[in-house]
């Protein structure tokens, strides 16, 4: 029998009148058996997270040692959500345990991980389903990732002959036996174990847009909905700041090719999008698939003659950055040079002149400089490396939009080419190739 899995976002558990639309959609399907949600996003504008309510709470309870102001707004929102929804049950009672609980385990991770429990039981109670705490089978091990194995079979065993249950996302068990949460946005990656756990047909991922959108709408207005999209199309766009889906929740599902499908909680009839393996991935016809960027990078550019025949010269390069704690985005090299692209805020001035000089005394290069302000933008699609002239057309849209490139790297795979633009030029250029690839935006 068919089973799908859903996890709902925090938009989507916002207050008690969003939660009974969740309940409609669920119960719309009887294949929706398994629900993950988040914590209670923002009811409007100028509304607080619950997270970010609760990591308040805790940095309240460690400066001041008091709990009662900092959970009394967390105790109000919920109490307000249980009121909409008509709970039968007392849920002052889990509260006021939960609170205990926050005081007694004086982590961080703990009292983050509460608004994700808090709505479960919630949302448990309205589904009639069983409540299943991730605590108890979603495990991490000592190095602080995901023990996969364990947290599958665990998962697979509490839901075995279940009809229907609703576990909290974001968080699980670490290998020292406390709560330990994931980052940010992580409550994708809980769905996804469940997803694999269950051996899910699909994997629902609810929102408040009705899927992955071909790039960023602050930039371009109405962009394009991708209705497919492979696994490897949405890491790189993911990675590079499209942010519908946290970039980690593929690789649970990708292993066994369970699909992903982005749904609008408020538009439940959209079709939304569809994020397959490659072999069943079927392109559009576009092109591209989709085009993203970050801003705020620093490239260090190095230049040494015969560089290219010193043994271990960019590995003693690396070394330097790995002991400072500075991780390197792209390496695009030549014969003589080198460029490292690192993301700015690892590299404050004090650190950033420390990496120079370092870097000069164990390569002695002949020149060595530093390019701040810089944006990456990446086109993606598969459909790139099967078609002639995509670089010409990508690069003539930006020297039409009259944008300087300061960089070009582009994958092995042929799946993306990424350019460096300076951060002023970084909306003018991804307009610049949305409309080359896309048409004019409307």
């Amino acid at each position: 029998m068919s089973v799908k899995v859903c996890k709902f976002g925090g938009t989507s558990m916002a207050d008690g009148n969003i939660i009974s639309k969740v309940k409609r959609i669920i119960d719309s399907d009887s294949e929706r058996k398994f629900i993950v949600v988040s914590a209670p996003g923002k009811r409007y504008s100028g509304d607080v997270k619950i997270t970010d309510l609760l990591y308040h709470c805790h940095e309240q309870m460690m400066s001041e040692g008091d709990i009662e102001q900092g959970f009394g707004k967390i105790r109000e929102r919920f109490t307000l959500i249980a009121k909409e929804l008509n709970l039968k049950s007392d849920f002052s009672a889990v509260l006021d345990e939960t609170m205990a609980r926050i005081e007694r385990e004086q982590s961080e991770d703990f009292t983050a991980s509460r608004g994700e429990y808090l709505c479960a039981r919630i949302v448990a109670e309205v589904l009639d389903a069983k409540f299943i705490d991730a605590e108890d089978v979603i495990f991490f091990k000592e190095n602080g990732s995901l023990d996969g194995e364990k947290s599958y079979r665990a998962v697979a065993e509490a839901l075995n002959g279940v009809t229907r249950a609703v576990l909290p996302g974001f968080y699980g068990t670490g290998a020292d036996g406390k709560v330990k949460t994931f980052s940010r946005g992580g409550s994708d990656i809980s769905g996804a174990i469940v997803a694999r756990a269950v051996s899910a047909t699909v994997y629902e991922n609810w929102t408040d847009v009705s899927g992955f959108l071909a790039c960023d709408p602050r930039i371009v207005e109405c962009p394009k909905t991708i209705k497919n999209i492979s696994y490897k199309e949405l890491r790189e766009l993911s990675y590079m700041g499209a942010n519908v889906l946290h970039s980690e929740s593929i690789f649970p599902v990708r292993k066994v090719n369970i699909p992903i499908q982005i749904k609008n909680t408020f538009r439940p009839d959209d079709e939304g999008t569809l994020i397959l393996p490659t072999f069943r991935y079927v392109p559009s016809g576009n092109i591209v698939t989709g085009v993203a960027g970050k801003k705020n990078f620093t490239v260090i550019f190095i230049e040494k003659s015969h560089m290219n025949e010193e043994v271990g010269f960019m590995a003693e390069v690396l070394d330097v950055l790995s002991e400072e704690g500075v991780a390197v985005e792209h390496i695009p090299s030549g014969i003589d040079t080198m460029s490292l692209v690192i993301d700015s805020a690892l590299l404050p001035d004090l650190k950033l002149n420390r990496v120079l000089e370092r870097i000069k005394q164990a390569v002695a290069p002949d020149i060595i400089r530093v390019i701040e302000n810089i944006a990456l933008i990446a086109t993606v699609g598969h459909g790139m490396s099967s078609s002639v002239g995509t670089s010409a057309r990508l690069f003539n849209a930006i020297a039409a939009a009259d944008i300087n490139i300061k960089m070009i790297d582009q994958g092995s795979s042929e799946l993306n080419i990424i350019v460096a633009v300076k951060n002023d030029d970084y909306e003018k250029c991804i307009k610049a190739i949305y409309c080359e690839f896309f048409g004019k935006a409307s």
